[in-house]
């Protein structure tokens, strides 16, 4: 054991806040040392102790987000550095470094919650491998915590839930927009909550209390969808009004307006100018008092352009124009989706699963999504179904989502990647399947070490 101790001290350049904070423990300077400089060069904010009693001590007055401790030192041990971290945090990984000799130690260690250990003398690769590894994982499970923090004391009503910036600024507009009596068309992909959206901007509008009728333009039969709308005869000879009138006050949302036959376009354009319709003796106008909101998962101008949707309806509907975006354009909120729709299906299945594995959620997070927030919702319902235990693991996950390939030639916010974005998704991939393990990536990316070190800086990989 080393009496003579080195000077405790702080290597980084801590100008960036979200720099991950490493804090080493040993009483041998050369590891202190040797550890510093490599994981220095990785970008991280070293502090280093060289006694249990200092590390016990940083560990008290600081934050860290992972914990490198030798094993066998005086007075405090490695050991008591365990303890001490997950009293602090139990979320915070502690890599432990063990001589020969240590072994039941460090089985004791682990059955204790250990993250990793490494027998001395280790590979310095090894360690920024099980570092980078150590801070991904802590990462999701402090996302977690926190998306779970959001969602599982929400209060009920119309939601829409998000982090991503692009999306709360249409939640805004949506609420701006809701007191008023505008006509509204909500476009995006099947499954990304267009008609949510619509029920959104009803619940924030002076109409919340008055009905919120739906209707499908593309489920039903021209004559069966003008019976509905404006009111008509039914099988029996009975004259009956329909849902413009039934609406009284409330809101009408017309999801899949462009698939409106072309008859019916030219009424519902009347019946948006004169705010009224005929009686279902046609002898006199009834008037109407019903907000419009039409949803889409076309481009409508596009539509009009061919013909097959009316320019003068097109631009009495889009007084606002709401594009909700795929989910792979928003994926900061796959992890607080998953939450939600976890609390959601284990509360109507009287179940009590309350988390994921932090797999999960990176399994996730790496899927493209064809089916967006209702596919999303599909695969969390399936593993609620599926799971036995309180939480939900890769097993209870489709093959074919955990079964991750490369995706080449994907389309990234509705056009084509550039070759710059496509050679990332190609480095991401490869790094994955080496399992973070760089000497390997970089040969079979074909380019040193340094190069791959360079691109990984550059683009934040």
């Amino acid at each position: 054991m080393v009496t003579q101790t080195a000077e405790d001290f702080d290597t980084s350049d801590a100008t960036d806040a979200a720099i991950a904070s490493v804090l080493i423990i040993d009483d041998e300077p050369i590891a202190i040392k040797n550890l510093s400089y490599v994981l220095n060069r990785e970008g991280y904010k070293v502090t280093t102790r060289s006694t249990g009693t200092g590390g016990f001590k940083a560990l008290e007055d600081q934050v860290f987000d992972v914990v490198i401790t030798d094993l066998k030192m005086e007075k405090v041990d490695g050991m008591g550095i365990l303890k001490k971290a997950q009293e602090v945090d139990p979320d915070l990984p502690v890599i432990l470094l063990t001589g020969h000799g240590s072994y039941d130690s460090v089985v004791k260690a682990m059955k204790m919650g250990a993250y990793h250990y490494l027998s001395k003398p280790y590979q310095l690769d090894d360690i920024q491998e099980v570092v980078k590894n150590a801070l991904e994982l802590v990462h999701l499970k402090r996302e977690n915590k926190r998306l779970k923090s959001r969602i599982f004391d929400k209060p009920a009503g119309v939601q829409i839930l998000s982090q991503d910036p692009h999306v709360l600024s249409l939640v805004d507009t949506m609420r701006q927009i809701a007191p008023s009596d505008c006509n509204v068309i909500i476009s995006g992909e099947n499954g990304t909550g267009r008609e949510l959206a619509a029920r959104f901007i009803h619940a924030n509008s002076p109409r919340h209390k008055q009905p919120f009728i739906v209707i499908n333009c593309s489920a039903l039969q021209e004559e069966i969808l003008s019976s509905e709308l404006f009111g008509g005869t039914d099988v029996s000879g009975t004259k009956q009004g329909g849902l413009l009138a039934d609406t009284a006050g409330g809101t009408l949302f017309l999801d899949e307006i462009d698939q409106m036959p072309p008859g019916l376009q030219v009424k519902l354009l009347r019946t948006i100018q004169e705010k009224a319709i005929q009686s279902p003796n046609g002898k006199q106008n009834i008037p109407i008092n019903v907000r419009f909101l039409a949803a889409t998962n076309q481009d409508l101008e596009q539509t009009v352009s061919n013909g097959q949707f009316r320019e003068d309806l097109f631009y009495r509907l889009n007084i606002i124009h709401i594009h909700l975006p795929p989910l792979t354009e928003r994926t900061e909120d796959i992890a607080l989706l998953a939450y939600y729709f976890l609390k959601k299906h284990s509360r109507l299945m009287d179940k009590v699963i309350d988390d994921f594995e932090p797999e999960v959620i990176e399994a996730l997070n790496q899927y493209h999504f064809p089916g967006n927030i209702r596919e999303l919702e599909n695969l969390i319902e399936r593993a609620v179904v599926l799971a036995t235990g309180n939480i939900i693991t890769l097993a209870q996950l489709p093959s074919d989502l955990t079964d991750h390939s490369l995706s080449v030639m994907r389309f990234n916010k509705n056009r084509l990647p550039t070759l710059d974005e496509q050679e990332i998704e190609y480095i991401k991939w490869v790094l994955d399947k080496c399992g973070g393990n760089r000497t390997r990536a970089a040969a079979i990316l074909g380019i040193d070490r340094v190069s791959l070190w360079r691109k990984i800086k550059k683009n934040n990989l």
